[in-house]
């Protein structure tokens, strides 16, 4: 990294303040916050950070709120352009207007696909363990489930190329997710031709979900969309992208498809007819803004969610009976509790105050998953909390 490039990391990091925890314990409305209401237990589950939106987010969504006209909406030129910008600066990758579909939320992308790639009956493909409307999205569209196990290795974990070969006999449908929800990994240019190359051999369809590709925390990785390795694989790829887990927007439920293939991009649009609604304005408002001036934020951000990283990573590693690998992207720690013989882990973490997600709905009972993305101060009561919960076995 040059001297400039230095600072202007060194005063992004500085110019925002992550360390003010907001007051979240009443907050009725929050998911996320509101699952333990009047309970002594610390939400550290959905993919939901404590942070406040980007400061133009913000501002965008008051000047939207005082100008009091609440509309149906279409994506305007302005947010195609900050859209299509965001993608070339941020990735290299150049995409035409005519691949964009908008979308309301990434989980109803998923569900489309798999019904818009498929038909009743066929099969498709997922990794675990893996993010859960992954696991849903087949069954409720009456598609069948093939899967396969990611290995852990020392470091990372990784995919499991010639049992994933295998295992993809018979499916029409690969959803992938990159970077990994919720083992955390950032896909290698390597591994991502693999994928490609798995893709081809079977004639799949890949539903490449990039929603986390803002969070990568390795500073030696950067994300490459799928689509973006050449021609080949992007006719054959859906990839879902949106701003909601990198900004901190989830609730206003933003969300786009790239379909480079127009006959696949038809069939995705004529799924969604009918049933998928319009995106909301506060949400287009909220994504072009996040887009167009959210990077200095974003950059602090990582900045400060990897220095979280690396304390849950410490303290793990000292601690008996659990086990984790690095996190190269997210803000979502995958924890192996199986050595403390527990049947039901994410209930003992809650008896000691610390609510955390049940591997057991990614496909891996003995797991959990511990959301860092909030305040240092927070994640430091819950370690502590994680710590005492060891402590009474």
């Amino acid at each position: 990294m040059g001297v400039r490039s230095a600072l202007l990391v060194a005063s992004a990091s500085t110019m925002f303040d992550f360390d003010t925890p907001l007051p979240l314990h009443d907050r009725a409305i929050s998911m996320k916050w509101s699952r333990y209401a009047n309970q002594e237990i610390l939400p550290m589950w959905v993919a939901d950070m404590d942070f406040a939106a980007p400061p133009p987010v913000i501002a965008a969504l008051q000047k939207e709120v005082a100008f009091g006209h609440f509309t149906y909406c279409v994506s305007t030129p302005d947010l195609v352009e900050a859209t299509l910008e965001h993608l070339a600066s941020a990735f290299a990758w150049k995409v035409d207007p005519q691949w964009l579909v908008w979308l309301p939320g990434l989980v109803c992308g998923i569900n489309v696909t798999v019904r818009a790639a498929t038909e009743p009956g066929e099969q498709v493909f997922a990794a675990t363990p893996v993010y859960p409307p992954f696991l849903s999205a087949p069954e409720l569209g009456e598609r069948r489930l093939a899967t396969h196990g990611l290995v852990r290795r020392e470091e990372r974990w990784e995919l499991d190329f010639d049992g994933t070969d295998a295992a993809l006999a018979g499916s029409r449908l690969w959803l992938f997710c990159h970077p990994h929800n919720p083992v955390g990994r950032a896909w290698s240019e390597a591994e991502l031709r693999k994928v490609a190359a798995l893709a081809e051999r079977h004639d799949l369809i890949v539903c490449s979900d990039e929603i986390h590709c803002g969070l990568v925390l390795d500073p030696a990785a950067r994300h490459m969309p799928l689509a973006a390795l050449d021609p080949q694989i992007a006719r054959r790829t859906i990839t879902l992208m949106a701003p909601s887990k990198t900004f901190n927007i989830p609730g206003l439920g933003a969300a786009f498809a790239v379909i480079p293939d127009a006959a696949l991009r038809r069939r995705f649009t004529h799924t969604m007819a009918g049933i998928v609604p319009h995106v909301n304005q506060f949400g287009l408002v909220a994504m072009e803004a996040a887009f167009r001036d959210g990077e200095p934020w974003r950059r602090a951000l990582i900045d400060y969610l990897a220095a979280n990283a690396r304390l849950v990573e410490a303290t793990m590693a000292r601690l008996p009976g659990v086990r984790m690998t690095p996190v190269e992207a997210t803000y979502l720690a995958w924890i192996d509790c199986r050595a403390l013989g527990l049947e039901n882990p994410s209930r003992h973490f809650e008896s000691a105050g610390l609510g955390l997600s049940d591997g057991a709905a990614f496909g891996a009972p003995g797991f959990v998953r511990l959301n860092f993305g909030c305040p240092r101060s927070t994640l430091q009561v819950g370690l502590d909390r994680f710590e005492r919960a060891l402590a009474t076995l």
